[in-house]
């Protein structure tokens, strides 16, 4: 390829995209012209027209070109790019019926002398609320319900061993609020929302994260950000609650809980040891290596955050993660945007509003050699799948040697010395810096 050839916009005719790219930049250039050259408003949660960054540089690019920026923003598996994954005819006839985004991709590990594949195929949903927030509380709950069954029986249908939903699924994210009544959303660790979601562990065989806000009844029926694992017998394996509360922008979840109290568990399921690192959890490094010490092979981390606050943040979190704890993680947002009754404030001195502002779905799953998949649509439900041989897990860490090289007596002592009173941090200044200069 010519210097510089990256960097040149392709012609763009019938005979060299198809008509479904095509389209997608006749909308692009819609929007341009409604617009204004070069300046795009767009309300409808998409990027410039398209339902993801991977599909708007699909379209802009040349196959060559396309192809090199894909191996730079989200990696090679095991030196190859990323492979897509054939699913069930059933799954993409739901996805057609109902309108949901689907995308499937495959990780492969090396071949082993020792050990057979542990292949996995993993689903997570993100999804946007099914009725008005204005509407009646069990109305909201039984759309929410509705809109899932189908993208549950397609990841039934194609297969999917593990599936995570997305940061207090079963409800509005009413937490920017204050307003004490969206509490009545919380259910029990068995409640309705766990009834509904065993049967759909039992007919396929399938282990279900299911990110709840929890009503705990033996314990003076305080609420939780909780979630819950289903296992494939639709028994109850066990759960964890959020071990991060946000005080940022909007997100007042103070007001409804408080940080858990379970630690990092990590359970062993019957396709792997899985660990649920919920929303705000991100935005620490200690909480994604905890659940690594703890032996986890898959993270998920279900949350519900929005463009203006944590979109560039997004991508690179969980993808670190991946890398540092030699695992792979599961990322879910929510979609869409849901616009409250009654406006409220938040710290930030913006002026009363009455919604958070755009979910952007945009869920991925990354691996522990860097690569990751490309993300959902933006503004659309979907449902990723992703196949993956847990094998990878232990020969990265063999590679990296991340856990022999990490030194972490050296970071136990100096935690242990920041958590009491009397810290002095370690700092030695240049003993001419306060000195006068004549």
């Amino acid at each position: 390829m010519k210097k510089g050839a990256l960097l040149t916009r392709p012609s763009f005719n019938s005979t060299r995209i198809s008509r479904k790219k095509k389209q997608r930049m006749e909308k692009k250039e819609e929007i341009e012209k409604e617009n204004g050259s070069g300046t795009l408003t767009v309300t409808d949660g998409s990027i410039c027209g398209f339902e993801s960054l991977s599909r708007l540089l699909e379209s802009s690019l040349s196959p060559q070109a396309f192809k090199e920026v894909s191996r730079m923003l989200i990696g090679l598996n095991c030196g190859k790019a990323l492979e897509p994954l054939e699913v069930a005819e059933t799954t993409k006839g739901l996805s057609s019926k109902h309108d949901f985004d689907i995308q499937a991709f495959s990780f492969h590990a090396d071949k082993e002398l020792l050990r057979e594949p542990r292949v996995v195929r993993v689903g997570l949903i993100q999804n946007s609320i099914a009725a008005p927030t204005t509407a009646h509380f069990l109305e909201q709950k039984k759309a929410i319900f509705e809109k899932l069954t189908p993208i549950i029986d397609a990841a039934g249908a194609s297969g999917v061993n593990i599936l995570c939903l997305q940061e207090a699924w079963m409800m509005p994210f009413a937490f920017c609020t204050r307003e004490k009544r969206w509490c009545e959303f919380a259910e029990p660790i068995d409640g309705e929302s766990t009834q509904y979601l065993r049967g759909f562990a039992v007919k396929y065989n399938m282990v279900i994260v299911s990110p709840i806000l929890e009503r705990d009844l033996k314990h003076g029926e305080t609420i939780w950000n909780t979630a819950v694992i289903i296992g494939n017998n639709g028994n109850i394996i066990g759960k964890h609650r959020k071990n991060h509360i946000p005080r940022v922008g909007d997100f007042n979840e103070s007001t409804y809980y408080m940080e858990g109290d379970t630690g990092h568990p990590v359970f062993e399921t019957a396709y792997g040891k899985i660990g649920v690192n919920i929303c705000y959890g991100r935005h620490h490094p200690l909480n994604w290596l905890a659940f690594g010490l703890n032996g986890a092979e898959i993270v998920f981390n279900p949350s519900a955050t929005v463009g203006e606050l944590s979109e560039p943040m997004w991508p690179i979190e969980a993808r670190n993660a991946a890398i540092a704890n030699s695992y792979f993680v599961g990322s879910i947002n929510r979609v869409g945007t849901e616009v409250f009754p009654n406006p409220f404030t938040s710290g930030d001195g913006k002026p009363q509003h009455a919604d958070f502002g755009h979910f952007y779905g945009s869920s991925h799953v990354s691996a522990p050699d860097a690569s990751c998949t490309p993300s959902l649509s933006r503004n659309k439900d979907g449902l990723l799948i992703s196949e993956m041989d847990l094998n990878l897990c232990r020969q990265l860490k063999d590679k990296w040697g991340f856990r022999m090289t990490a030194r972490y007596e050296l970071y136990a002592d100096m935690l242990s010395r920041y958590m009491r009173p009397d810290f002095e941090p370690q700092i030695i200044s240049d003993p001419l810096l306060h000195k006068n200069h004549l």
